[in-house]
């Protein structure tokens, strides 16, 4: 009896700090960013950026960037009216539509710690916004409780380029940046296949399917350390690339990195 007490006791303490809420008034003056840790299964992974002055918060973004090929980030995608969530919609707005009200919906109710969620995630209390906003404000709790992104120099925004051919084997390579606050915080390489009905290299790369067997892992791990590399660079002309089209300066990785002159180019555009 008193050993389930203790693992009750415990269940609820660690309940409660995976749970807790944010006091806004205590949270720094900064911009702050957090994104989902991977790709759901329609392909999307979610991104929250906001701002805090004098304990409020100023500004919010809410956005994502997906591993389909050649897809740029969600709301250039849905305003494009390539994401189609506004014939689905009981409502009728489209994906950049409804995350707009959801962001004016923080800003002006500062309701960091929002609940009011069904068992989909959906709400009927933020009017213009009938899809899921669950993971939104579990973004904003989690940015808040992280360290404001430092200054950067470059623009903010999500920069997307992809090589105008493919090569050899079929593949063109593509690279989304997103900078938040001048600073890069996370950077996505993938491939685009010449047949339109493939998956892109990263989704067959994740699901095992593009079989690469490389001794330093498949080839999304490796595309992944490079973009981390180029995060924590701050640059991606900072990675030093060799003759043969190879690095040295990121370790685990034996691939080729064509991605890093591309991640140039989409940069060209935040300065």
């Amino acid at each position: 009896m008193k050993k389930a007490l203790v693992l009750a006791v415990a269940f609820i303490a660690v309940a409660g700090i995976a749970f807790a809420q944010v006091d806004l008034s205590k949270v720094k003056d900064g911009v702050y960013f957090a994104q989902e840790k991977g790709f759901s299964s329609s392909g999307w992974r979610e991104q929250v950026v906001l701002e805090v002055s004098k304990g409020k918060i100023i500004r919010a973004e809410w956005n994502s960037i997906s591993n389909m090929p050649g897809a740029a980030d969600k709301k250039a995608h849905a305003a494009a009216g390539k994401y189609g969530m506004a014939k689905a919609s009981k409502i009728k707005a489209e994906w950049d539509v409804q995350a707009k009200a959801v962001e004016e919906y923080l800003v002006k109710t500062q309701d960091v710690n929002f609940s009011k969620f069904d068992a989909n995630g959906h709400t009927d209390a933020i009017s213009g916004a009938t899809m899921n906003v669950k993971v939104f404000f579990e973004l904003v709790q989690e940015a808040l409780k992280s360290s404001p992104v430092p200054k950067g120099t470059y623009k903010d925004g999500w920069y997307y380029a992809e090589e105008p051919n493919f090569d050899k084997s079929g593949w063109k390579n593509s690279v989304l940046i997103t900078v938040v606050n001048g600073s890069i915080v996370d950077v996505f390489w993938n491939g685009i296949n010449k047949d339109p009905n493939a998956k892109s290299k990263y989704a067959q790369s994740l699901a095992g399917t593009y079989k690469m067997n490389a001794k330093n892992g498949e080839w999304h791990v490796q595309a992944d350390r490079v973009a981390q590399a180029i995060v924590k660079a701050g640059d991606p002309s900072k990675i030093p690339v060799k003759a043969d089209g190879k690095t040295d300066a990121v370790a685990g990785v034996s691939i080729t990195v064509p991605m890093l002159s591309l991640a140039i180019e989409a940069m060209k555009a935040a300065k």
